[in-house]
């Protein structure tokens, strides 16, 4: 029996779900397919997604090709254009065992229909898939889907549908389940993570679900919670922060732009100081927290000042790991219809950005010298610190352990562990 095979594109999100697939696929006994799970984030991503399916059909020229994901759903005529797929398959669809199910036919095109995508706003739940994690030493639990913002810039909602959120009682059990089976770290992700709990009875929020898996599961190490949106922190959320050690000092930021009113343009629910706000709020509540945050170069209008602005708030909020995006125009977005920053200032203001971050992460690695740090290891001479900086070893260390290792110097990218 020859495995299907899996490319995955975009966010760990994605990366959870093809997991997911894979389970669903062997179980179906479905076999030498390929799957494509894309990412609609960017123009660029759609771009990279036709270039990976024209690549994999000439490695694989008598395969099956399934065309799944963001980019799947919010185009899927686009992909059922290509000669080299045979099937397209929305967001909801993948996820479904009886999807998988039906593809497992003598006649895939003519067993079942090509394109198989429905409304994903119509979609009204999420199911906690249970998977085992990646690797052996951390676990990514999908808690939430989805979002109900509509961010001017942003095709994802029209990908992922409204926001959905998977029970407490599910992602506790799946928790244990990953606990009993040695995961020392798990993640909680989301499509809009701060959003879980409004559609569940009572509206709980994200910090009640991170407060009842650490009194729930105490023997879980290290709990992380991926990309949030600071505005919506909750006040459970913050009193974790500051109180409970085994929720990691990282947080990633869904910050977008440092200039109010591109910001408004942008259909944000913040401004600049709600965000330098927050970053010390949570600074405050625990020294020895970092920020990760996600910021777009070159949105339609930015001026050069406004460009500043972002600028700036990678020294006024503290911020270590920069995720840049050059602005990429999606058609159906209000942001489209804009007026456009020309592609050369595009190019000249991400490269900037990434050049701050750069010396913001080097002044992280320099604080480090001489520290000690509890670090989870990801591979024979890699782990990473709580807070998720990376960490080389000059030596083997068991894959899947928590050791403690004095911090000896960098390399400019990671930082170099000595016992």
């Amino acid at each position: 029996m020859k495995p299907p095979v899996f490319s995955t594109l975009g966010c760990r999100l994605n990366a959870y779900e093809t997991e997911a697939m894979k389970e669903l696929a062997a179980k179906a006994g479905i076999e030498g397919a390929v799957v494509v799970n894309t990412c609609a984030v960017t123009a660029e991503a759609v771009r990279k997604a036709k270039q990976e399916i024209r690549k994999l059909r000439r490695e694989n020229p008598d395969a099956t090709l399934i065309v799944t994901g963001c980019a799947a759903q919010t185009e899927p005529e686009t992909f059922a254009a290509m000669p080299e797929v045979t099937k397209v398959i929305g967001n909801t669809k993948k996820m479904q065992a009886e999807t998988w199910q039906s593809l497992n036919a003598p006649d895939l095109i003519g067993e079942t229909e090509r394109v198989m995508v429905d409304d994903i706003m119509s979609v009204t739940e999420t199911a906690g898939h249970l998977i085992d994690g990646f690797g052996r030493h951390r676990a990514y639990v999908q808690v939430q889907n989805g979002c109900d913002h509509r961010c001017t810039f942003c095709i994802i909602p029209y990908g992922r549908g409204n926001s959905r959120s998977v029970p407490a009682g599910v992602v506790v059990d799946q928790i244990k389940r990953l606990v009993d089976r040695g995961f020392l770290e798990v993640v909680l992700t989301g499509v809009d993570l701060t959003s879980w709990g409004a559609d569940l009875p009572g509206q709980p929020r994200l910090g009640d679900l991170v407060m009842r898996i650490l009194r729930l599961v105490p023997d879980l190490a290290r709990l992380r919670i991926s990309s949030i949106d600071s505005i919506e922190a909750d006040e459970n959320l913050m009193q974790a922060i500051a109180t409970e050690p085994r929720l990691m000092p990282h947080l990633h930021l869904s910050l977008q732009h440092g200039d109010d009113l591109i910001l408004k343009r942008m259909k944000r629910r913040h401004l600049r100081e709600d965000a330098i706000r927050f970053c010390e709020e949570a600074r405050r509540l625990r020294p020895d927290m970092i920020f990760g945050a996600d910021i777009i170069a070159g949105f339609p209008t930015e001026t050069e000042a406004m460009f500043d602005n972002s600028l700036k708030l990678v020294e006024d909020c503290g911020l270590t790991f920069l995720h840049v995006f050059p602005y990429s125009r999606r058609d159906g977005t209000p942001a489209a219809r804009m007026p456009q920053v020309k592609g050369p200032a595009i190019k000249d203001r991400a490269a900037r950005l990434r050049a701050a971050g750069e010396t913001a992460l080097a002044r992280h690695l320099d604080a480090q010298q001489g520290r000690s740090h509890r670090i989870l290891t990801e591979g024979p001479r890699l782990g990473r610190t709580e807070q998720f900086t990376e960490v080389a070893f000059a030596s083997d260390q068991p894959e899947g352990t928590l050791l403690t290792a004095t911090i000896a110097g960098h390399d400019g990218a990671r930082l170099l562990a000595s016992f």
